[in-house]
């Protein structure tokens, strides 16, 4: 295995290869293989972008059968038959079942691009400036993101200059429980010498991703919609990873029944790994001017038609949302488990998450990093997560079978043995 170009030229910016040191070869579900020839089940998929495995097959076939017919790959924002297929697949499938209205809007590919869109979309419909975000909350790490992101090791990366237009709240279960921040929320709305400027808008994940897996509790949810109806203030739901049905409903807000007025998504939009997001926004907040926002890779054909075939494949029915919230509770209780037996050793540790976006909270990262690279070494790709990275974060395919699942979480639990027993 030659990695000596690799490591000679690419930027030390790099991370997952840190991790995970081979060069892998090809995928398929939930498994790759790397050029020694050894097989990895996938707990990390694409850091949730590969929510229906790697190289599914139907999906695969729709992005040949596409390309095949030299359809349109790259058209700026033109109108095309990929797009138009995706839309009706999108509002047939998925809206429309569910009762929403949203009219959509494609920016850059990529999460961050979204978040952008959002935030900025919400200040020009409300002539605010101050967007509420949380604690633990990730939203990207473009400039205009991170003034939502808490973590500092990714503020600190901006050579000086300080994000601008985000006031941080605490967010579900940050201060303990039975504590509810939403009363520390509701004071400052308040309160004109609170120092919170009225927002535009709020931003949330439902399940905070790379914040440590921490879901926002269901009553919670309905209370800060409230409180945004009230004082007529934007809720806009980042579910660029925790949608797509990776909570066991293809939005996350689902499960709380909540209707947010924008939300974002990305990663796993496309079906298949290909760079795709965008934004779904009540009617009356496109208040964009022709061209306002714009970029030369808005809304990518290749991922229009996976898109689609993804939904048509998954969604037509609740079949496959039932069997991720089937399997969520597998590794809820794989996880469980796992807790419980450090617990008894003396390294107190618990479960947490909703469908299959579950974290193990092992206390510090140092654990954490131990068990995840003895994983690695017994062929179980897995990954950290939270302030410390203390959380091993299981985003597994969601279509993951029951026998690599099984295996998977005993590769972890033994795994965790070798390194703490």
């Amino acid at each position: 295995m030659q990695t000596q170009i690799l490591e000679r030229m690419e930027s030390e910016v790099r991370s997952y290869s840190r991790s995970f040191p081979v060069v892998f070869t090809e995928a398929k579900g939930a498994r790759l293989h790397s050029e020694d020839g050894k097989q990895y089940i996938d707990f990390l998929a694409g850091a949730g972008t590969l929510n229906y495995g790697h190289n599914h097959p139907k999906i695969k076939q729709a992005l040949v059968d596409y390309i095949a017919s030299d359809g349109i790959v790259h058209g700026l924002d033109m109108w095309t038959q990929a797009k138009r297929d995706y839309l009706e697949a999108l509002e047939e499938v998925i809206l429309k079942p569910r009762g929403l209205d949203y009219k959509i809007y494609l920016p850059g590919p990529t999460g961050t691009n979204a978040i952008e869109a959002a935030t900025r979309l919400a200040r020009i419909a409300t002539g605010r400036r101050t967007v509420v975000s949380f604690t633990n909350g990730f939203h990207g790490v473009t400039m205009g993101s991170l003034a939502f992101t808490g973590n500092s090791k990714f503020r600190e990366a901006t050579g000086g200059i300080t994000p601008q237009g985000g006031f941080f709240m605490p967010f579900d279960g940050y201060l303990g429980e039975g504590v509810d921040t939403l009363d520390y929320f509701e004071k400052l709305l308040g309160d004109k010498s609170g120092g919170l400027d009225f927002p535009a808008a709020v931003l949330l994940e439902t399940v905070q991703g790379e914040g440590g897996i921490n879901p926002a509790g269901i009553e919670w949810l309905k209370r800060l919609e409230t409180i945004c109806r009230r004082h007529e203030i934007l809720l806009i739901i980042d579910d660029i990873q925790a949608g797509c049905g990776r909570t066991g409903k293809f939005f996350s807000f689902e499960h709380a029944g909540i209707t947010p007025d924008m939300v974002t998504n990305s990663k796993s939009l496309s079906g298949y790994g290909l760079p795709f997001s965008h934004v779904l926004m009540r009617p009356e907040l496109d208040k964009w001017k022709p061209g306002q926002y714009n970029g030369t890779f808005r809304g990518f054909n290749l991922a229009f038609a996976t898109a689609a075939a993804a939904l048509r494949e998954f969604w037509s029915d609740d079949t496959f949302e039932r069997d991720v919230q089937r399997k969520g509770r597998v590794v809820e209780e794989g996880f469980q488990k796992i807790a419980s037996w450090l617990t008894e050793m003396g390294y107190p540790a618990s479960e947490r998450g909703r469908g299959l976006m579950r974290g193990l909270d092992v206390g510090t990262g140092e654990i954490a990093d131990k068990i995840t690279e003895q994983a690695f070494k017994n062929g179980l790709i897995i990954e950290t997560c939270g302030h410390d990275g203390q959380v091993i974060k299981c985003l597994c395919p969601l279509i993951i079978s029951d026998e690599d699942l099984a295996e998977g979480l005993s590769i972890l639990e033994t795994s965790t043995k070798q390194v703490m027993g």
